[in-house]
């Protein structure tokens, strides 16, 4: 139906909210009839609240059936609630939070879905068949890149069957506090990434020879460590005993060895490098497996008002259609689901895995204090002029993403992932390092959903692009790869939009299609989480 000739439409999230957004593209006038009777007294934007009743002074403004605010003054029914007029409720103490008292859950087996992915040595499956080049500090980042280059020009057609060639650039490695305590995240972050599925188990490192991380301490010994504790690179703890997990060692060309005499040197040493990588790469072929071996991770970036009511409910819905099929999900961003931790940690399966949330939101607590800044500077001027008026508001629709299953897991960044599952992926909100750390992590496929519109994408992985809204999925038509705002437009439900995006996922993994940002090669930097100071 043409916007023009649509009724007024608003969306009430639960039956006890006072308020409701409204749904037309371009807001509402003042002066419009809602379907119940209801005026509206001022103009209202599409995506903005609008109060269904008198709020008093003081009294709560409910979304989701929360408090996402306080009024600062009376406000009339059929007027616009914007964050100028909230109060914003105080964060959520971190005791006494409920501990894994969430009823069971339903979920039935899925059997039966597969993909067509790459069997790695270590068990793990990627979606993609990669060379990534690691490399130990920034310094190296110009010959890498233009290495790379030479290789996808003169070396890549020779290998039809790898995917591409990408360096694992970033700006850690010389110039910081290495020895600090918190620099253990950049370091294992680095280290896990080099092991993502999608790269096949073949780790190769330009190393310049003077940094600080030193290509022995991001691998060390000889062999190249899984591990989960912070205090003990190369161990991982998995059914409570510790083992090491011993693999190749990667092959490192140090860029200041002697032997190497002028730039073009350099660049012959790290193609003589990749051949024998691409070689193995190459002779590698899809093979049918089952859904179980998906690792997705779910993030939103450019949020507004409809990410809680469409993109992020059906995101939703298919992490538990994931979860039931075995498959491991990640959801991520602490700021941003920091005011919804007593709902995280009542799903969490044991009491441990609740207090071990508690514990990342506490580290993360500190954290923002150090920088003298708190939860209510996430919530971005998108987000606000999207419709959300703080962070509460946008954590509530961000949670939606983690569907409803229990959450069996928790990750401190740049730990990696260790069993299957629903977890809980401590990041920052900043979508290029969340994306880093999920990678990291061990995530083959990634789902993204955008309000506002961002052409986010990445490189190692392929992102599939959910709109929450028709009017950015019209507009974006060769950006968005699929079109929740059907479901505030009456076209189709949760469930439906939740179905499609799982076919989707398995069709992406297999090759069979690729997402709008790997077809066009949107591959922004990936960013290391450092916290450590810089020297």
């Amino acid at each position: 139906m043409p916007e023009a000739l649509r009724p007024p439409v608003t969306i009430r999230m639960h039956a006890a909210d006072n308020v409701a957004i409204v749904a037309n593209d371009g807001g509402l006038a003042a002066g419009t009839v809602l379907p119940d009777g209801l005026t509206l007294v001022d103009r209202v934007p599409q995506g903005h609240k609008v109060a269904l009743v008198a709020i008093a002074q003081d009294a709560p403004v409910l979304r989701y059936n929360v408090p996402i605010g306080y009024a600062r003054q009376d406000i009339p029914a059929g007027a616009w609630v914007h964050e100028r007029l909230l109060h914003m409720p105080q964060v959520r103490p971190l005791d006494a939070l409920p501990r894994a008292t969430a009823a069971a859950w339903n979920g039935a087996p899925l059997e039966g879905y597969t993909f067509e992915g790459y069997r790695n040595a270590d068990g793990s499956v990627g979606t993609r068949n990669i060379l990534a080049i690691t490399t130990t500090v920034q310094c190296v980042a110009g010959v890498v890149d233009y290495a790379v280059q030479r290789i996808k020009e003169q070396l890549l057609p020779h290998y039809p069957h790898v995917d591409d060639v990408l360096a694992l650039e970033h700006s850690y490695g010389c110039g910081v506090a290495i020895d600090a305590p918190d620099a253990i995240i950049p370091i294992r972050t680095l280290r896990h990434l080099s092991k993502n599925p999608n790269f096949g188990g073949e780790v190769m490192v330009v190393s310049l020879g003077c940094e600080k991380l030193q290509p022995e301490r991001l691998f060390p010994g000889s062999s190249i460590a899984i591990e989960t504790v912070a205090t003990d690179p190369g161990i991982t703890r998995a059914n409570g005993h510790s083992h090491q997990i011993s693999e190749a060692k990667p092959d490192v060309v140090c860029l200041q060895a002697e032997q190497h005499v002028g730039f073009m040197s350099m660049i012959e040493a790290v193609l003589a490098s990749a051949r024998p990588h691409l070689e193995r790469l190459n002779a590698r072929r899809r093979e049918t497996v089952p859904a179980s071996e998906l690792v997705v991770g779910v993030q939103c970036g450019g949020s507004d008002a409809f990410s809680g009511v469409t993109a992020n409910p059906a995101v939703g819905f298919c992490t538990d259609l994931l979860v039931r099929a075995g498959a491991t999900v990640m959801f991520s961003e602490t700021t941003e689901v920091r005011d919804a931790v007593d709902q995280m940690t009542a799903r969490a399966t044991t009491p441990e895995v609740a207090d071990a949330m508690a514990r990342e939101m506490a580290w993360y607590d500190a954290y923002l204090g150090r920088g003298q800044a708190d939860r209510s500077a996430n919530t971005t001027p998108g987000n606000k002029a999207g419709g959300l008026s703080n962070i509460v508001e946008k954590a509530m629709g961000s949670i939606i993403k983690s569907g409803t299953a229990p959450i069996c897991g928790v990750l401190s960044p740049g730990e990696r992932l260790q069993h299957k599952g629903l977890h809980y992926a401590a990041t920052p909100a900043s979508d290029f390092i969340c994306g880093t750390l999920q990678l990291a992590a061990g995530m083959n496929l990634h789902v993204f959903t955008t309000g506002r519109g961002t052409p986010y994408g990445l490189a190692a992985c392929p992102v599939i692009k959910v709109a929450t809204r028709t009017e950015l999925a019209r507009r974006w038509h060769d950006l968005m790869d699929v079109n929740a705002g059907r479901i505030a437009d009456g076209e189709a439900s949760i469930a439906e939009v939740g179905w499609e995006l799982f076919h989707l996922l398995l069709d992406v993994a297999s090759g069979r299609k690729k997402p709008w940002a790997e077809q066009w090669k949107l591959h922004n930097a990936l960013v290391l989480f450092n916290p450590a100071p810089i020297t």
